[in-house]
């Protein structure tokens, strides 16, 4: 049975190494926030160190899920000092569950306050796309994807879930499912 894989990306106002209280607060709020999607039905796993290491996201090992990597419109720092991004790398049993635990609970508190602590982007901020299962997609995987997303728009290769496909690439509409801020210009 196929899985949704889901990549997001953004760029923070400042390092995650920046003592600032906003900065903190997001740090803080994303352990939270992690341990509750991590209970969520429908949840099945996340990239993540090897070594469980905070701050260090380039130089990491990251297992299974391939070497780290960021979309090439990414231009603030690399080192644990200056890296300036949130990105996570998931795999859900389906769209909905994956739409539930983003738009719900603790995560939605958290998206109600993204422009505390990101920069309002001009590239997509999340992908979804269909792994086969037992496969384990890859940091590049999806930086492809969101490429592919801001320069094509939604189709079954890369999607959103406004403009989503089923597993056999048939656009789907799913009851609720779609903010109407995901829309690829």
């Amino acid at each position: 049975m196929p899985q949704l894989a889901l990549y997001t990306f953004g760029v923070l106002k400042s390092p995650l190494a920046d003592p600032a209280p906003l900065t903190q607060e997001f740090y803080e709020i994303g352990e939270v926030v992690y341990q509750e999607i991590g209970r969520h039905p429908g949840y099945i796993a996340h990239a993540e160190p090897a070594d469980h290491s905070r701050g260090t996201l380039f130089d990491a090992d990251w297992g299974a899920w391939g070497e780290f990597a960021v979309p090439p419109w990414y231009h603030k720092g690399r080192t644990a000092e200056t890296t300036a991004l949130a990105a996570t790398l998931s795999l859900w049993t389906d769209l909905r569950p994956a739409f539930d635990a983003i738009y719900s609970g603790l995560h939605r508190t958290a998206l109600n306050r993204r422009y505390d602590w990101f920069e309002r982007p001009e590239h997509p901020n999340y992908v979804s796309w269909w792994v086969s299962d037992g496969v384990i997609p890859t940091w590049q995987d999806g930086v492809s994807r969101l490429e592919h997303l801001h320069d094509h728009g939604s189709a079954p290769h890369a999607f959103t879930f406004h403009h989503s496909f089923s597993p056999d690439a048939t656009p789907t509409r799913i009851g609720g499912i779609g903010p109407k801020s995901d829309r690829v210009r």
